[in-house]
């Protein structure tokens, strides 16, 4: 019988209010002992909100981890004891000012796998009614609409990085574009 993987203690190193981050001791199959990193993450929801025109609705926002702006789909993280489908309805009218009438689930992504636990779960949003946003106060965020033939050409230019929004563009045009 193969020998199997097996953590022998997980020391915090790191408390955060989004993260938390490990020292993970792990004896490998050949007996070895192995320190590796690991980021604990809640969880987050995201939407590819599809409008009456087909259009998809991003938001553009400053992400300090690429010190710049990010086009992405509205997102972020799960509250305590909030369910991922109900992040994804919160987020929406948050950052895009959008109700969704119906949603439903399109795919998870994880979106670090090799040191991060973190996974987001992403959702379509139709028939939306417009509202209004409630942005947190370190939040600036800029709405934006395309179609996903722009949102592709931008996935393959490079100009679009957010492994998110690339799952959910994805997903979408293979589930609902591609199979009309």
């Amino acid at each position: 019988m193969e020998k199997e993987y097996k953590k022998v203690r997980q020391e915090l190193a790191y408390k955060g209010h989004i993260i938390d981050v490990y020292k993970d001791i792990v004896e490998l199959p050949n007996g070895k002992q192995v320190e590796w990193d690991l980021v604990k993450h809640k969880g987050a929801s995201a939407v590819v909100a599809v409008d009456q025109d087909g259009k998809i609705i991003m938001v553009r926002q400053y992400r300090n981890s690429l010190e710049r702006m990010s086009l992405e789909i509205p997102a972020g993280g799960i509250n305590e004891g909030e369910e991922p489908k109900m992040s994804a309805l919160r987020e929406l009218e948050e950052e895009a000012g959008q109700k969704a009438g119906k949603i439903e689930h399109l795919v998870d992504a994880i979106t670090a796998i090799g040191f991060c636990n973190e996974v987001v779960y992403i959702y379509l949003a139709t028939e939306l009614v417009e509202t209004e946003q409630h942005l947190d106060e370190d939040e600036f965020v800029q709405i934006e609409r395309y179609s996903v033939e722009e949102l592709m050409d931008m996935i393959i230019e490079g100009k679009i990085k957010d492994a998110k929004t690339i799952a959910g563009v994805l997903t979408y045009k293979a589930k609902y574009i591609d199979k009309k």
